[in-house]
């Protein structure tokens, strides 16, 4: 829902938005169309990098421009612009029409009868949605943007130990209008961020070095993240150098089976690899198989698959406050919902845009279609996908208490998973032993390693509200050419019992 306390930028507004899709639109209609939708589109992102508290790069973009895409002859039509005149608009439309019938040509003679239909959706008409902030980020002046990462670099830096520090803030502010021929018309606003700092030992006599990053995941926030709304930065940054010189001190952790905490700062990541994209139908139907490939989840296994164990219950969630995937509505005119992707372990649903969901039947489309410029069609992407916690589940503290011989695993690092999103390897930035229900100092060279349905299969308990938590990333890939889309994925601490652990220094050796 709109924020309530934000109204659409006015140089946005004050574009001819209405003009140049009722151009576009109008020429569509004339030329035959089944369909067509025009999108205006202005993102502006900016960045800033510091090295050792000294800047090391900044940048500041913005993409504007429109696209038309159409239904012609049962195919797709796609055709972009940048030139803000009505007769230009409507030639860019006569593009996408002419697209779409060589197109057409191309599919028949290749023999295929598919055609392109849409699933209905109820009509839009004239709605407005705002993320939800309080402080655009762009509002703020860069010299505090850059203050403010020079003094939690200078933090780590004073500490014992912290050699260098990487300090870097991303921001984006996206706008977007959005009208087709069955009369809806959307314009939306959303900002966010992400800021990230990375602390690095080196041991001088041994020449070994280590490194350990915040935890504090990106979000559809403002600028208030980062001076107190939403995350505790004074505590993290406090406790980094201490966490880091254990680390390096730490020992390798001995292969075998282990009992598993795995915090929201890690397991966010593994619900995007092993979850997140093998449950976006067109991949499962194998329509799409760039960056990511293809999925064990098939389509003749919806309702049957035992995703992992019956405390596992995940949702596609497009209305999250704060969520990087969160939206009013998609780039088909489709009004963001929340569904149900695995229930009691078995997958129930997919991640649909309207295409997907006419040709599988499965009916309305739940709202996963994005474009990440004006210059690109919109494909399907990832909703925030989450792991529901329990409502009257376990601290972590308490998770933690129910393991003799385990490992608790905090944040993301690197990660590893098949072009079929059933094998993977993961690793973290922090590895805690856990011995009798307790911490018991760091581990390093730690990897878990399963595949997904045995690692869903093996979680015993997620932990309750109080341990959940946001995380994310700005940079999902998909299609080709490529684009780039951020994503939120929720989920609380959870418990896992019997998981491969492998040392991967030992492993790199072999």
């Amino acid at each position: 829902m709109p924020s309530g306390t934000h109204s659409i930028d006015e140089a946005f507004t004050a574009l001819p938005l209405r003009a140049l899709a009722d151009a576009a639109l109008a020429r569509a209609r004339a030329l035959g169309a089944d369909h067509a939708d025009f999108r205006f589109e202005r993102v502006r992102g900016a960045s800033w990098r510091l090295r050792d508290a000294r800047p090391a790069g900044s940048s500041d973009t913005t993409d504007l421009g429109y696209a038309v895409r159409v239904v012609h002859s049962g195919a797709w039509g796609f055709a972009s612009g940048v030139d803000l005149t009505m007769d230009a608009a409507a030639k860019v439309a006569s593009r996408a029409v002419a697209m779409a019938k060589l197109s057409a040509q191309v599919i028949a003679a290749a023999g295929s009868k598919e055609r392109v239909e849409l699933a209905a959706e109820p009509v839009h008409s004239e709605k407005t949605w705002i993320s939800s902030y309080e402080i655009d980020p762009f509002s703020v002046p860069d010299a505090d943007k850059s203050a403010l990462l020079a003094d939690w670099s200078a933090r780590l830096l004073r500490a014992e130990g912290v050699e260098h520090v990487d300090a870097s803030l991303l921001t984006v502010h996206e706008n977007k209008f959005y009208a087709d021929t069955a009369g809806t018309v959307t314009t939306q606003q959303r900002v966010r961020l992400h800021p990230q700092l990375t602390a690095i030992a080196v041991d001088r006599t041994t020449g070994e070095f280590d490194s350990m990053r915040t935890i504090a995941p990106p979000v559809g926030r403002g600028w208030e993240y980062l001076t107190g709304t939403g995350w505790d930065w004074d505590a993290e940054l406090e406790e980094i150098p201490s966490l880091l010189a254990e680390k390096m001190r730490a020992p390798g952790v001995e292969g075998g089976r282990y009992d598993l905490v795995v915090d929201p700062s890690n397991l966010w990541l593994t619900i995007h690899e092993s979850i997140g994209h093998a449950t976006e139908l067109d991949r499962a139907l194998g329509y799409e198989a760039a960056y990511a490939g293809t999925s064990f989840a098939t389509f003749d296994q919806l309702g049957t698959l035992a995703y992992g164990s019956q405390v596992m219950n995940v949702t596609g969630d497009r209305t999250a406050e704060h969520g990087l995937a969160t939206i009013g509505y998609d780039d088909e005119g489709v009004e963001a919902q929340s569904w149900d992707l695995v229930k009691d372990g078995t997958l129930v649903g997919y991640q649909l845009d309207r295409r997907i969901a006419k040709l599988t039947g499965l009916g309305r489309s739940n709202g996963c279609a994005y474009a990440d410029s004006p210059g690109h069609v919109p494909v399907q992407r990832m909703a925030n996908v989450s792991l529901q916690p329990d409502p009257g589940g376990l601290s972590t503290e308490d998770l933690i208490g129910g393991v003799e011989r385990g490992i608790y695993v905090v944040g993301d690092r690197s990660w590893s998973i098949d072009m079929q999103r059933y094998n993977f390897q993961f690793t973290g930035q922090r590895f805690f032993r856990i011995e009798n229900g307790r911490l018991a100092g760091q581990l390093r060279d730690v990897a878990y390693q399963a595949t997904t349905t045995d690692f869903w299969g093996s979680m015993e308990k997620v932990g309750g509200p109080q341990t959940y938590v946001l995380g994310g990333a700005f940079n999902c890939g998909k299609a080709q050419p490529g684009q780039v889309a951020a994503v939120s994925h929720g989920c609380p601490s959870a418990l896992f019992r019997g998981v491969n652990i492998l040392n991967t220094t030992q492993e790199a050796g072999r």
